[in-house]
C-alpha cells in the first residue's frame, strides 16, 4: 500500500497574491525587503507553535525597529490569515477524487494556530485527510525530519510506502532522505501521471 502525504502551500492552496502581500506590508507600514526578510526569517517558530500570532508580530516588529500595538497585531494576523486563505478547486476535487477512490491521503503543512483554525472553520474538505499534520499542532515543521516521522508513525507505514508531494525541492528532499518518495509539485497535469504510477 501506498499513501500520499500532500504539502498545503502552493499544492492545494494558493501562494500570497500581490495584493495580500501589499495588504500586509500597508497593515504594517514597512515594506519592501526589510519586511519580508523579518517575517520569513521568524516564521520557523511561529509555524511549529513555539509562538503565537502576537508573539511572532512581536518579534517582527523588533527585527525591523518598530513597534506593533495590539490592535495593529490584530490587524497582521488577520491579514495574514486572509494573505493564505486561496484555495485551488481543481487540487482540491482531484484530493476528493483520491480518497473516493479508496487512496490513502495525509496533508502536512507548515503552518500557524490562527491559520489552522481558520481552515478548519472554513475548508470542510480536511475531512478528507485521516493523517493531518499541522506543524503547530505537532511541534516539528518541514523540512525538520521529525515533521516527516510523525506522518510516518501516523500512517502505519513505513517510509518508502509514502510519497511526498511538495512544491519546495528542500522539503521533498528533506522527505527523501528518510525513505520516502517525493515528487516536486508544480502543477496538477505534472501529478496525475506520478499519481497514477505509484497508486494505481
Amino acid at each position: 500500500m501506498t499513501a500520499v502525504l500532500f504539502d498545503l502551500f502552493g499544492v492545494i492552496a494558493r501562494h500570497q497574491s500581490p495584493a495580500a502581500c501589499a495588504r500586509l506590508e500597508s497593515t504594517a507600514r514597512v515594506s519592501g525587503d526589510a519586511f519580508w526578510k523579518s517575517y520569513w526569517a521568524l516564521r520557523q517558530p511561529y509555524d511549529r507553535g513555539d509562538r503565537n500570532g502576537a508573539e511572532y508580530w512581536h518579534t517582527v516588529a523588533d527585527a525591523l525597529g518598530v513597534r506593533f500595538d495590539e490592535e495593529r497585531i490584530t490587524e497582521l494576523i488577520a491579514a495574514d490569515v486572509a494573505s493564505w486563505s486561496r484555495v485551488d478547486d481543481a487540487m482540491v476535487e482531484y484530493v476528493r477524487g483520491l480518497a473516493d477512490n479508496g487512496v490513502t491521503i495525509g496533508l502536512l503543512s507548515n503552518i500557524p494556530e490562527e491559520l489552522a483554525a481558520h481552515y478548519e472553520k472554513h475548508q470542510e474538505w480536511l475531512k478528507l485527510f485521516p493523517v493531518l499534520a499541522f506543524s503547530c499542532r505537532i511541534g516539528h515543521a518541514k523540512p525538520e525530519a521529525d515533521a516527516y516521522t510523525w506522518c510516518s508513525t501516523a500512517f502505519g507505514l513505513p517510509p518508502e510506502h509514502i510519497l511526498f508531494v511538495d512544491d519546495r525541492r528542500a522539503n521533498v528532499a528533506a522527505a527523501e532522505a528518510l525513505g520516502m518518495r517525493g515528487h516536486v509539485f508544480t502543477s496538477l497535469a505534472e501529478l496525475r501521471p506520478a499519481l497514477a504510477r505509484t497508486t494505481g
